[in-house]
């Protein structure tokens, strides 16, 4: 018995020198092979940063270079590691990926504040498309929510509404990861990523064709170690355009770009015409934003806190905007709609001029045009109602689930029951309709046309429903000439009764729509360019408990003035000094020689032109 035992000790040790030896020898030759870095990489800013001793190459801005300030403030990692393994280690490829951008954007001393701001605004928490989504597909009783994409990617929590904003709404939100996508046009996968969502910039990319999507953009040179990002503070349209291309348009068509119909024409040479958006989206080129073509940038008018947030959580964009257009074109410039300055409009040689944030160009600001802008009968029409010539207009949005296939969830990046198909019924451009916000008279277009088509798992329809809402819009599409008369007091559409045709018949004044709907497993849809009948009922919802068509008489008394400026076209024409809602055609070949006491004869039609 002792025998054994004084072998088994025996044994133990020896079994615990041989591990020390062991690791001994496997250190000094790990030692001899580890290729130790010549020297200590010290930053300007005194701090050791041994990533440095790789990556010698990038260049940053100068605020962010990392011979100043290193690579693990904005990467992470190991910053005292000798080898890669163990310098990559907890490392992060986007510091400005909201998951953790307290501990690198937002660490203290360099941007502590704007973690908070950025989280809270609308285009990280999507509280507005969420709320109008729910409430337009009666889901909710109001347009208002609390619901955020952040708490959507930490839970399960879905519906059918929730489902359809999964699958297709959820990339434009700054929680999206960068490159998250497989299979999609590199144009949508870089949306996203928090902060590197707008301050991000890849040098040598041909800008324009980024912002179409063009594949030329994403191709990267031939070179010995991969481009590192810009990191800055002048941001181009081309970041705000990758979100900002659905839905409203207001990206694209600030640029002149309209979506068009999906027929591919005019054919070149036998084929598909090649001016496409990303997803294969045909396009017209139409009359870009005045602002635009100026060369101004999106940041040149809107503010920091308008779109990083000023660190309230809103429900709508309306709360978070600051700017209008008498911002800079009235007699009393420079103040914000939130009593802020405009930090880049000032005087020069006694006149006012807007310098560009990106390019520092300088552009003149002419104020509104006198007796024309102030024209008293027009003190309730909004800017853009008059200057926005054209707005993108989707009418129709046919909608699917099949609940015996799968869809990719945008958020948790899984393949889940139900997929989505997606339609329209015809895209327009031309005569921008109007509606009035509270008291100003504004542009509207098609909110959500939604005509939803839900299919169990053995092809049989579940649920079907129609949900037809206009929504106020601001098009981006402003041009230095305002609107003609005609079209807006001539034009049926325009007032929101659709295209067709007004005219008298037995004494009554009537209007003859040409769209009349179309026949759905839910009813028979109103028109879908009809917004409001002659009577002034409204025939759509509204995207705002504020907004709403004209009523009867507002629509008389439009109409009405389309009989004048036919003739009458100048803001200054003595007549309308004198016009009220009594007055009289005095030439009896364009009317019946009078009027009755809700609107003149008419002699023939007033058409939609």
């Amino acid at each position: 018995m002792k025998y054994s035992q004084f072998s088994l000790q025996t044994l133990l040790k020896f079994l615990f020198l041989c591990t020390i030896l062991s690791t001994f020898g496997w250190l000094i030759v790990h030692e001899q092979q580890l290729q130790r870095p010549e020297k200590l990489y010290v930053t300007s800013s005194g701090s050791v940063d041994m990533c440095l001793s790789c990556h010698k190459d990038e260049k940053l801005d100068p605020a962010h270079d990392a011979a100043v300030i290193g690579c693990t403030p904005c990467h992470l990692g190991n910053p005292l590691a000798v080898t890669k393994e163990e310098g990559h280690a907890g490392m992060v490829l986007n510091p400005g990926d909201l998951r953790h951008v307290e501990k690198t954007c937002s660490v203290e001393g360099c941007h502590p504040a704007d973690a908070h701001k950025v989280k809270n605004s609308l285009m990280a928490t999507n509280r507005g498309i969420l709320g109008t989504l729910l409430y337009y597909w009666g889901e909710s009783d109001s347009q208002d929510t609390d619901l955020t994409v952040e708490e959507l990617l930490q839970s399960n929590k879905s519906s059918l509404a929730l489902d359809y904003y999964r699958k297709l709404c959820a990339t434009c939100h700054l929680w999206k990861q960068k490159n998250d996508l497989a299979g999609v046009p590199q144009f949508f996968n870089e949306k996203g990523g928090g902060c590197s969502a707008c301050h991000y910039e890849i040098p040598g990319r041909n800008v324009d064709d980024e912002i179409l999507g063009s594949d030329n953009a994403y191709v990267e040179k031939p070179a010995a170690k991969k481009i590192h990002p810009l990191i800055t503070k002048r941001v181009r349209s081309v970041n705000c355009v990758r979100c900002h291309n659905r839905s409203g348009r207001i990206g694209i068509s600030y640029m002149g770009i309209f979506e068009s119909e999906g027929y591919g024409t005019p054919y070149e040479e036998g084929g598909l015409n090649t001016k496409q958006l990303p997803g294969a989206r045909f396009y017209l080129d139409i009359a870009d934003d005045v602002h635009h073509e100026k060369g101004m940038e999106c940041i040149d008018c809107h503010t920091r806190n308008e779109v990083m947030g000023d660190g309230t959580s809103y429900a709508h964009y309306e709360e978070q905007l600051e700017i209008s257009c008498e911002v800079c074109h009235s007699d009393n410039p420079g103040t914000t709609r939130k009593k802020a300055s405009l930090t880049n409009l000032e005087k020069k040689e006694g006149k006012l001029v807007l310098i560009g944030k990106v390019d520092e160009k300088v552009h003149p600001v002419k104020t509104a045009k006198k007796r024309v802008c102030d024209f008293v009968p027009h003190k309730r029409v909004s800017c853009e109602a008059c200057h926005s010539t054209w707005v993108a207009q989707c009418y129709g949005c046919h909608v699917k689930r099949d609940a015996s296939l799968t869809h990719l969830d945008k958020l948790s990046l899984e393949e889940t029951p139900g997929m989505w198909e997606e339609g329209r019924s015809y895209i327009r451009y031309e005569r921008p309709m109007l509606g009035v916000w509270q008291d100003d008279i504004v542009i509207v277009t098609p909110g959500c046309q939604d005509i939803v088509t839900v299919v169990d798992e053995k092809g049989e329809i579940e649920k079907s429903f129609d949900r037809f809402t206009m929504a106020a819009i601001n098009p981006h599409t402003t041009q230095a000439k305002g609107r003609d008369c005609v079209d807006c007091h001539a034009s049926t559409k325009t007032v929101g009764l659709g295209e067709g045709k007004v005219f008298m018949k037995d004494g009554e004044l009537v209007f003859e729509a040409i769209d009349r709907g179309i026949v759905t497993s839910a009813g028979t849809t109103v028109p879908f360019d009809a917004y409001v009948t002659l009577a002034g009922e409204p025939l759509q919802h509204s995207s705002r408990s504020t907004l709403r068509p004209f009523d009867k008489g507002e629509l008389r008394a439009i109409l009405r003035v389309g009989l004048c400026v036919r003739c009458h076209k100048q803001y200054d024409d003595p007549m309308w000094k004198e016009y009220t809602g009594q007055t009289v055609c005095r030439r009896p070949e364009l009317t019946g020689g009078g009027a009755d006491e809700d609107f003149p004869v008419i002699k023939g039609e007033m058409v939609s032109e």
